[in-house]
């Protein structure tokens, strides 16, 4: 190592002969150690391009100016605290080391610190705006608009001649084919900002049902340019154009790397113009196929659903016993009842026949028995009949209901009656309070003649009728 170094220190050229030898690795270390160790602390001025973010969360980008270029990373991190993200076009100073990268022979600068450099015109004009605009909130993702499924109009404004155009066509044709409506703008230069903003404004006016027909998503996109001719797409008045925009848009401006304020204010930005009409269109192939699926999926389900249910009632009909087999047991039983009655039955009188016997029972036994439950039976059917209605109303009574054929008892009940039946021995009338007598019904029997004192208790019943009609009137 010591020869080595003495090498590197020494200005003489020894001959081929004097010369050392050293392995790679020994060589890759040295330059190494020389290269860390003498640019152990550099502030590198150069203008960022190419700035990528990796999914580790590291940035991987270049400084460049006029003669050189010079790798850089930013680890993951310093990155999460630093004041400038990296931009493309972007001018700044960062500060960090300079270290080699043996398994490529290259080198790089690790950034641990970064600032804007000389900020050009137009980059200090972009932040300026960019801070204005999201200021307002022109950038807020609550005015995001979501893109259509499948959109029947697509606006395009672009070159007419660029190889744009022809790209998003090419793009939506293999995807899945629709009504293309261009808008032909200048995309750089003097006035294409003002004509790119009145093309996004022209495609709002069109009514939705007119012709041509008033698309259901915009894309704005240009090819890859230096900031200059990219700068319309940062211009104030298409910004605005695309925020106050009712259709949804997708920018498409520049390259990957490439971001303009336009991308902040679109619905949906795109990397490229071919990625826009990704966006816009989906793969009709794929829907085809999605559709076939999901209903193989739901004829096969169909299937299952039905099977399943045969299956289970098929376990359930193994279940239930035979119905010939229910009868028969059923009238098995039936018929087993029926002969034990008869049995019991017999027995009984067996049993009856037995006990006559065994008491030694006369004839005239069972002749006074029979005589004297026929005395108590006539007894208990006079005690009844003297007690009867007909019994009652034969001694001069009379059974007086009401209209909803209730039983007077008195006169209070008697007063709230608007009609009465008055029934007698041999027949019924009825009788209305006010009036003598409304109609007599057809006798239950023969009519008789009643004796006076009962014609004298009919009579004051009707003057009572009359009474109480006077009284309530």
């Amino acid at each position: 190592m010591e020869d080595l170094i003495g090498l590197i220190n020494t200005p003489q050229t020894p001959s081929q002969n004097e010369l050392p030898e050293f392995t790679v690795s020994e060589i890759s270390f040295e330059i190494k150690r020389f290269v860390e160790t003498t640019f152990n602390k550099v502030r590198v001025r150069g203008e960022i391009f190419g700035a990528k973010r990796a999914d580790s969360g590291h940035w991987y980008l270049s400084l460049k100016d006029e003669n050189a270029v010079l790798s850089a990373v930013i680890w993951k991190g310093v990155a999460l605290h630093l004041a400038v993200k990296p931009e493309d076009g972007l001018e700044v100073i960062a500060t960090g080391k300079i270290t080699t990268f043996a398994g490529k022979s290259s080198y790089q600068l690790v950034i641990e610190q970064m600032e804007i450099a000389g900020t050009g015109a137009l980059l200090k004009l972009l932040e300026e705006r960019k801070q204005k605009f999201a200021a307002e909130g022109l950038f807020d993702a609550a005015h995001k608009k979501q893109l259509p499924f499948l959109p029947q109009t697509i606006g395009v404004v672009t070159s007419a001649s660029g190889a744009v155009i022809r790209d998003i066509i090419h793009r939506v044709r293999d995807r899945f084919p629709c009504h293309i409506l261009l808008w032909p703008a200048p995309v750089q230069g003097e006035g294409a900002a003002e004509k790119i903003a009145a093309a996004v404004d022209g495609f709002n006016r069109l009514a939705p049902d007119g012709f041509p027909r008033r698309p259901d998503v915009l894309i704005v996109a240009r090819g890859g340019g230096s900031l200059e001719d990219l700068w319309p797409f940062n211009e104030e008045c298409v910004i605005r154009a695309v925020y106050a925009s009712k259709i949804p848009v997708i920018s498409a401006v520049g390259h990957e790397t490439d971001t303009m304020l336009i991308d902040y204010v679109s619905d949906k930005r795109a990397p490229t113009p071919t990625g826009a009409a990704e966006f816009a269109v989906p793969v009709k192939t794929e829907l085809q196929m999605t559709v076939n699926t999901l209903s193989a999926r739901l004829q096969n389900g169909i299937l299952r659903y039905f099977e399943e249910k045969q299956n289970r009632l098929e376990g359930l009909s193994r279940g239930i016993p035979n119905l010939e087999q229910i009868l028969a047991e059923a009238s098995q039983k039936f018929d087993d009842r029926i002969e034990r009655l008869k049995n019991a039955f017999a027995n009984l009188l067996s049993g009856k026949a037995n006990l006559v016997e065994r008491v030694n029972l006369r004839p005239y036994y069972i002749k006074n028995i029979f005589e004297k439950k026929q005395e108590n039976l006539n007894n208990l059917m006079l005690r009844l009949r003297s007690v009867s209605v007909e019994s009652v109303l034969q001694r001069g009574f009379a059974w007086v209901r009401n209209e909803r054929g209730q039983t007077v008892y008195d006169l209070n009940q008697a007063q709230t009656s608007s009609e009465f039946e008055i029934r007698f021995c041999d027949g019924s009338l009825t009788a209305v309070p006010g009036q003598r007598m409304k109609t007599a019904q057809k006798p239950h029997k023969k009519t008789t003649s009643l004796t006076g004192k009962q014609n004298e208790k009919q009579t004051d019943l009707f003057d009572f009728c009359a009474d109480t009609s006077a009284e309530r009137d």
